[in-house]
């Protein structure tokens, strides 16, 4: 905005302030460049993933007050957010489970990560003692609990992995999504890596036939679940774990070391990704090498139709997570999220001027 102190100026030299003013808006808007607060209101709508909600929150508030800008976000599901980019009832979709590129291809999209996060097991289990409230956990273990092979905590193979806790004689109620999510592919993909029975007989998917359990729609609606039913366990993103100060499990990763889950361990995960190679940044993280890597770590996609509906409006999608890339790392880190690396957004910009801008100045 340009602000005039009340002086007195000469009809020229106020047409030639004005002037310059509007050159200066049309040349960043063209640039992209995310410096210059929008005249008037805006609303960008997005649906999809719950797994980025709480950052994408976070995000939509700081940029509003920048730019007058409102993201309106439905936190819906993965398979929710394909299904409503695809329809073009939203100005882009978000998704956890990326697409392969001939899906991309038949629907008109492109895709690109824009936030990195953990997946975790939740437990509630009221006798445990303050200091046992974390569980160690195998992957082949988890998979057999959400088979319904291991059904008591007191198992022998839950208690060889914590010998020193007292596990109570109890009931173990599984709590899984009931909805399309790509919290769900990731959990259920890094399943079918540690566990051959698992990919054998139930397999990943963003929606699957859960061998038992009970469904709650959303992360929120798996960890309301959880924290109802003593002896659940169930599975979330990190931050929604936090949120309800529900205990979290450690997991043994593929070098064999027992890992919390916390934003370094997301990290050393996705360091070992090479997304230059991948096409249409197709990469899943689960189960990654490294000693320090958590092995349910995910990134967290956008998705986008190459020819909008409205060129405008998709320019404005493309400016928040723009600002949120260049501004907004350091709001991911305090909700425990992983920052895309520099060279990585690097990378998506590259995609937005290639895959995406040439298209709609067509």
């Amino acid at each position: 905005m340009i602000y005039l102190s009340n002086v007195h100026l000469n009809k020229g030299l106020l047409k030639s302030l004005l002037l310059t003013a509007i050159i200066s808006l049309t040349g960043n808007i063209n640039s992209h460049a995310l410096t210059t607060p929008a005249v008037s209101a805006v609303e960008i709508t997005g649906a999809g993933a719950t797994f980025p909600y709480p950052i994408y929150s976070k995000w939509a508030d700081a940029y509003g007050k920048e730019s007058n800008i409102r993201l309106n976000y439905q936190s819906i599901g993965s398979g929710g957010g394909i299904k409503q980019i695809r329809e073009k009832t939203v100005d882009f979709g978000a998704s956890d489970k990326p697409l392969d590129p001939e899906v991309l291809a038949s629907g008109n999209l492109i895709q690109f990560p824009a936030i990195i996060g953990g997946i975790v097991p939740i437990i509630h289990l009221k006798d445990l003692d303050e200091k046992d409230k974390v569980i160690n956990l195998s992957g082949s273990v988890l998979a057999d609990i959400f088979m319904a092979k291991i059904k008591k905590w007191s198992d022998p193979a839950i208690q060889k992995l914590n010998p020193d806790v007292k596990l109570p004689d109890k009931d173990i109620i599984v709590v899984h999504r009931a909805d399309g999510s790509g919290t769900t592919f990731l959990f259920t993909n890094y399943l079918t890596k540690v566990s051959p029975e698992w990919k054998n007989k139930v397999g990943s998917d963003s929606s699957i036939s859960w061998p038992t359990g009970l469904g709650g729609k959303g992360n929120e609606g798996v960890a309301a679940n959880v924290k109802q039913h003593d002896g659940a366990i169930g599975y979330v993103e990190y931050a929604y774990a936090k949120h309800n100060g529900l205990p979290v499990a450690t997991l043994q990763n593929q070098a064999g070391k027992t890992v919390l889950p916390s934003i370094e361990s997301f990290s050393a995960a996705a360091s070992n990704a090479d997304w230059k190679l991948s096409s249409q940044y197709y990469v899943i993280l689960t189960d990654q090498p490294g000693e320090k890597s958590w092995p349910i770590t995910g990134a967290s996609f956008i998705l986008m139709q190459k020819k909008p509906t409205s060129l405008e409006t998709s320019r404005e999608v493309l400016k928040f997570f723009e600002w949120a890339f260049d501004k907004g790392s350091d709001m991911a880190t305090q909700l425990d999220y992983v920052p895309l690396p520099n060279n990585l957004v690097s990378l998506v910009k590259d995609t937005w001027k290639e895959s995406f801008l040439k298209n709609t100045q067509k």
